[in-house]
């Protein structure tokens, strides 16, 4: 932790996902020889690559749609993909329109769609050319009961505005007390997609729609979700990224605006630069002496 830095302060910066430690002493992050995606809550704090950051309070929240799991078939041994995100509640205009499976219905969801926060991990790593480097990973722990027939692992998930606040006020709540917030939570739902997302190269609406497993066929051959799909194709979350949020229950944080600053959002070069700040106040109270290198034992 450091002095002057303004812990109830709240940004959102672009970072890199797979965490390169503040120590690392290689010209080329790419050279890490341990992959830092994920962190394990049971062994984090007898890594260095984590209980050094968590100690100086780089505790972040990472925002998703959702994610996604395979569940293995003991039979087959197939590899079915689940899509799993929050329980999205109703609003007044998705309460009143018509079928799940219609196009309108999806249309009002994504315009209130809840984001998932995840528990994470920052880092900051500076080049031999002065640039810096900002890293994250995610917080895994053993998975909910309705989860565990998927996978064994879940990210940390951090349901609703008093356990953000809590995780990202590193100036008030210590690190035992953060700590207090990583464990499973049920307040999760899920639905099968299509095999098409075993693809990093697929990015299309259906790696969203739901299929039905019982007859094997995607629901996208009804015409309400063809229209989802439609719709999705050319409105998608991430094409309105520029709307101004609606309205959400007092408890959810409301990432869109919320924690910007009030001047528009800065640019990719400025995005971090409260960070930057931080970490220069960091670096000036930190003592001379560097820490010794040591290798990773891995996740």
């Amino acid at each position: 932790m450091w002095k002057g830095a303004d812990s109830s302060e709240r940004i959102i910066a672009p970072m890199r996902w797979g965490l390169v430690p503040s120590w690392f002493k290689e010209s080329d992050p790419s050279k890490l020889p341990f992959n830092i995606t994920n962190c394990r809550s049971d062994t984090m704090m007898e890594k260095r690559s984590f209980k050094v950051p968590l100690g100086k309070g780089r505790r972040c929240v990472v925002l998703a749609d959702g994610f996604y799991e395979w569940q293995r078939c003991q039979v087959t041994s197939e590899r079915q993909p689940y899509f799993i995100y929050f329980p999205q509640a109703k609003t007044e205009k998705s309460g009143s329109i018509g079928a799940v499976d219609s196009s309108e219905y999806w249309e009002k969801v994504w315009d209130n769609w809840r984001l998932l926060t995840m528990a994470g991990i920052f880092d900051c790593w500076e080049s031999p050319e002065g640039d810096l480097l900002y890293s994250y990973t995610i917080i895994t722990v053993d998975s909910c009961k309705s989860l565990n027939d998927i996978h064994p692992r879940m990210p940390a998930i951090l349901d609703g505005e008093e356990e953000v606040s809590k995780w990202l006020n590193f100036g008030e709540v210590s690190t035992q007390e953060a700590l207090k917030l990583i464990h499973p939570t049920e307040n999760i739902t899920f639905h099968p997609v299509s095999s098409v997302v075993n693809n990093s190269r697929n990015n299309t609406p259906k790696c969203l729609a739901p299929v039905n497993l019982l007859v094997k066929k995607d629901l996208k051959a009804s015409g309400s979700s063809q229209k989802m799909m439609k719709w999705l194709a050319t409105k998608s979350p991430k094409k309105e990224e520029s709307k101004p949020p609606q309205k959400a229950e007092s408890d959810v944080p409301q990432w869109s605006s919320q924690f910007l600053q009030k001047s528009a959002f800065p640019t990719k070069r400025g995005s971090a630069g409260l960070l930057e700040r931080w970490l220069k106040q960091e670096k000036e109270e930190e003592p001379v002496a560097k820490r010794p290198h040591s290798q990773y034992q891995g996740l």
